[in-house]
């Protein structure tokens, strides 16, 4: 049976008053592609900040490789295999290419394992190749997409969180995205995938979860929620 690395159980989450999370429970095991579906608003990107630290809980506990990290900073979580990118990209906008992946490697000090990991994400990425001493600021939003995913893998991973990776791409770059995040996957990294294009999402992953208002609704395999009549009414316009 495969190892669970990352445990959510009972997670509430309030911003002032309001309560964006109100008690959810999911899991993700070694290995797998889960995605987080779910309209704009519907608490998945509070759910992904408080996994990272940047949230505070209110309720619940989150457990990584069976404790808990209620309380850890995300410098400490980096350290330990928890790497996320997030929504907005979020890259150095003053730093070339290069050296926002060099950022990435951080906490890593394996000088001939890092250049050969950035070499990787050039292969991954034949973009960033080209521009590698190009500002990453001046870069169209795909770009940056390519760059923040190159950069969290730099600190080697075991789990990946993507938050929003297609948002405010054109279709092509969204078609690059997601194989590069099947891609990730395939070589081992265990994903957690929040994204509100639900049948991109479910159409790569392994299982889903779909939150509404605050509350994880149903969860599943992917085929079985992507072929679901209320997931397809809801997220798919039919």
């Amino acid at each position: 049976m495969a190892k669970t690395l990352l445990k959510v159980t009972g997670l509430k989450v309030a911003y002032g008053g309001i309560q964006a999370v109100k008690g959810i429970d999911f899991e993700v095991n070694e290995g797998e592609l889960v995605t987080l579906i779910g309209s704009n608003g519907a608490g998945k990107t509070t759910t992904m900040k408080a996994i990272t630290g940047t949230l505070a809980m209110a309720e619940g506990d989150i457990e990584y490789l069976g404790k808990s990290i209620r309380g850890k900073g995300a410098w400490d979580l980096v350290k330990d295999g928890l790497a996320m990118v997030p929504e907005g990209r979020g890259v150095f906008t003053r730093m070339t290419i290069l050296e926002n992946l060099q950022m990435g490697a951080y906490i890593r000090s394996d000088k001939a394992e890092i250049a050969a990991d950035i070499e990787k994400m050039f292969v991954l990425f034949p973009r960033l190749r080209e521009r590698k001493d190009q500002l990453a600021g001046t870069m169209s939003g795909g770009e940056q997409q390519m760059l923040a995913m190159g950069r969290a893998l730099m600190s080697r991973p075991r789990v990946l969180l993507l938050d929003e990776p297609s948002m405010g791409l054109s279709p092509i770059m969204v078609d690059k995205i997601f194989e590069v995040v099947r891609d990730v996957s395939a070589r081992g990294v265990t994903v957690l995938l929040v994204e509100q294009n639900a049948s991109r999402a479910l159409g790569i992953a392994d299982r889903g979860y779909v939150m509404e208002s605050g509350l994880v609704t149903m969860n599943g395999q992917a085929k079985e929620l992507l072929s679901d009549p209320r997931v397809r009414a809801a997220y798919l316009g039919e």
